[in-house]
């Protein structure tokens, strides 16, 4: 595309402009390359403008922003346009060829259970014909089901990286992608341009207030999604849910406890083999099981089946896909072992309702003693969770290990300090503090006895893990494997 006509494509005046072939466009400019325009916007750190030069010299063709600061000039044709992210995501969608046209998209958001219900959102639809791509937090996957991560660099994808994503879905021959809508996507224009069908909420509660201030606000961004699709999946169990009603054209309701909706769990059980549940919904009553553990994973599991049948999936490919779903990554996801081990298992949780979700998830099934490792994130994140996390983890579990998780420049020991306070509090001794997460793994999977559970929270599939300034790989299943073959 020229640049000419991209500019006409933003709706943004620009007369005179070279007829020069556009090849990319980017914010970053250590990704600009010759043939790129380049998004400059103004950051709580750096301001882009002040890379126009550096930019100009590396071959970018134009620069767009919401106007140059006072007394300066552009080396490079500049486009104003009112909103540099938008921007961003619409100059991406167009130079793709806006590929979310030609496919069904479905978009997930919530605070927990996104991850998982798109997996198994995306796991339905292909059992019902749908050759279908997944774009999620732990990784993604075109329609051949390989999954794949993108560059260290793109720690979350930015908009040209999801178009991009979404065209080598269309060129792949898919014609279905499941979506994870995340806040930070949603209020930063990561998915603007997106062409949504289905959006699927699954439930609200705090989180990233240090990005968003308040929930309301965080309410607000994700609400986004909803008001972009025509055809909206809700939560009647969840209260903000009762907010969403009517935004959509068209929507359809879950729930696993009892409210009235239109799909609907019943006679829940966990067994050895699963979740066994009986499902009523518009196309009819039917038993379901799904090999997964956590009562919460029954929702998780209406949610998916309600999109997955608004895209045409009938019930027996529901229920055949239930069945035959092995899991997320990260998410409950048992770590391999023998007899004389204790039972491991890694998740995601990194908030107090999830870990409380988890643990009491884990307590029903458990014969022996439950063990759990938590951290708390630092930087920038919420520190308002630090003391509930520890709270959680000790009035659930028999004992807890307090350790690190991405502290990144937040001393450890205010982390790990903060996370004791409401447990000293209480009146309750049974944790132990190691700052060092691989030394922790090793402890409590060494303490713990055949029948015990051991739940490694926090991390999932993460593959790297935030020490002060160091960013270092890591995977937690690894970690778990070593420490078991290390037990005495």
């Amino acid at each position: 595309m020229r640049l000419p006509a991209l500019a006409a494509a933003l709706h943004v005046p620009a007369p005179a402009l070279p007829e020069v072939e556009v090849s990319g466009v980017t914010h970053n400019a250590a990704w600009v390359e010759p043939g790129s325009v380049f998004v400059a916007i103004r950051g709580a750190r750096f301001d882009g403008h002040t890379f126009l030069p550096e930019v100009a010299a590396k071959g970018a063709v134009a620069a767009l922003g919401e106007g140059l600061p006072e007394g300066t000039a552009s080396p490079l044709p500049y486009l104003t346009v009112p909103n540099a992210r938008a921007a961003l995501a619409d100059a991406s969608a167009e130079l793709e060829g806006h590929p979310s046209r030609a496919l069904k998209v479905v978009g997930v958001t919530g605070t927990d259970g996104k991850t998982t219900t798109s997996w198994l959102t995306r796991h339905l639809l292909r059992e019902s014909g749908l050759q279908t791509g997944l774009l999620s937090t732990v990784g993604y996957e075109l329609p051949d089901g390989e999954l794949r991560h993108f560059p260290a660099h793109f720690t979350t994808p930015e908009a040209p990286q999801v178009q991009q994503t979404l065209r080598a879905m269309v060129e792949a021959g898919g014609q279905a992608v499941v979506l994870e809508a995340s806040s930070h996507a949603l209020a930063l224009e990561r998915v603007r341009g997106v062409a949504w069908d289905v959006a699927v909420w699954t439930h609200l509660t705090r989180e990233h207030l240090d990005f968003h201030g308040t929930v309301e606000n965080y309410f607000a961004e994700k609400r986004k999604l909803v008001e972009r699709a025509p055809f909206a999946v809700l939560n009647a169990d969840d209260p903000w849910a009762e907010r969403l009603t009517g935004i959509a054209a068209e929507e359809t309701t879950y729930s696993i406890d009892g409210h009235a909706a239109d799909w609907q769990a019943g006679a829940i059980e966990e067994r050895a083999t699963g979740l066994h549940f009986r499902v009523f919904s518009p196309l009819g009553d039917f038993a379901a099981h799904l090999p997964m553990i956590g009562r919460f994973n029954v929702a998780n599991a209406l949610a998916a089946m309600a999109a997955a049948a608004r895209l045409g999936a009938a019930a027996q490919a529901l229920v055949g896909g239930l069945a035959s779903f092995r899991g997320v990554p990260g998410r409950m996801e048992l770590v391999p072992g023998d007899e004389k081990d204790p039972r491991v298992i890694v998740d995601f949780a990194h908030t107090p309702p999830s870990l409380e979700k988890a643990l009491a998830t884990l307590r029903t099934t458990t014969a022996g003693r439950l063990w759990v490792l938590i951290g708390s994130a630092g930087g920038l994140r919420d520190p308002g969770k630090r003391a509930p996390l520890g709270e959680v983890a000790t009035r659930l579990a028999d004992h807890a290990v307090f350790t690190e998780e991405d502290h990144r420049d937040t001393p450890l020991d205010d982390i790990l300090r903060e996370m004791e306070r409401s447990v000293r509090e209480a009146g309750r001794g049974n944790f132990t503090r190691l700052g060092d997460r691989r030394e922790a793994i090793r402890y409590v999977i060494g303490a713990a006895q055949p029948g015990d559970t051991v739940l490694l929270a926090g991390k999932g599939a993460e593959d790297t893990l935030e020490r002060g300034a160091e960013v270092l790989p890591w995977n937690e299943v690894e970690e778990a494997r070593a420490a078991l073959a290390a037990r005495t």
